[in-house]
This record gives C-alpha cells, sequence and structure tokens, in this order.
C-alpha cells in the first residue's frame, strides 16, 4: 500500500508492507528492515501471545534495522475494551524498554491511525 502524507511542508511518501506478524515472513522483513525509515510494529490489545511476540519482533528491528530508523509500537483494537488483556502501562513499559515511541490505536473506528503516521513522518 501506498499512501502521501502533507507534514510541515513536505510531503512524505508511504510504502507499506503488511506482514501480519507470521513467521512465514520472517526472514523476508529483514531485508525491508534495512532500507526502512521508519517501522510501526503492531499488537493486538485482546490477546496476550500477540503482545508477548513483539518482543522478538523488536529485537530483530533493532538488530537488522539502520541505527536511525524510527520505530513505533502500537497497540491496536483499543475498540475492543472488554475483550483487553494487555493494559496501555505494559504497551509503554515495553517501548521504554526498546526505545521506541508508543501509541494505542483503533483500525476499526480510526483512532490514532492518522497520527501514527504523521508522527512518525515527521
Amino acid at each position: 500500500m501506498r499512501c502521501r502524507e502533507q507534514v510541515m511542508m513536505c510531503v512524505c511518501v508511504c510504502q507499506i508492507w503488511d506482514t501480519a506478524g507470521q513467521e512465514r515472513f520472517r526472514s523476508v522483513t529483514h531485508a525491508y528492515y534495512r532500507d526502512a525509515q521508519a517501522l510501526l510494529l503492531l499488537y493486538d490489545v485482546t490477546s496476550r501471545s500477540s503482545f508477548d511476540n513483539t518482543r522478538a519482533w523488536l529485537t530483530d528491528i533493532h538488530e537488522y534495522a539502520q541505527d536511525d530508523v524510527v520505530i513505533m509500537l502500537l497497540g491496536n483494537k483499543t475498540d475492543m475494551s472488554s475483550a483487553r488483556v494487555i493494559r496501555r502501562e505494559d504497551g509503554e513499559k515495553l517501548a521504554r524498554e526498546f526505545g521506541v515511541i508508543f501509541l494505542e490505536t483503533s483500525a476499526k473506528t480510526g483512532l490514532n491511525v492518522d497520527q501514527a503516521f504523521i508522527t512518525v513522518a515527521r
């Protein structure tokens, strides 16, 4: 997917690769990490395993990506509050541990989706 966003008088072009966190894409993603200027890693706030897997993905990103890459950790599906198992504080703590930006989103309602792209573009 490609998108264009104007941020601070500059037009940013985004090329988005969604690997859905699947293990079969792990070796392919290493190649994309090397050329990326920004990486957004999402986990599902209603899934413990989704959150637990982000640690391995963040470790890979730090190993294979450029030192100046902008990394954002996103807790998604915040619209499903009754099914939530991962607290916001847990996401914030993991983000601090890896030195990355943190935000919670809802792809369903659009909460903070634009903000995530604007933040990494800046």
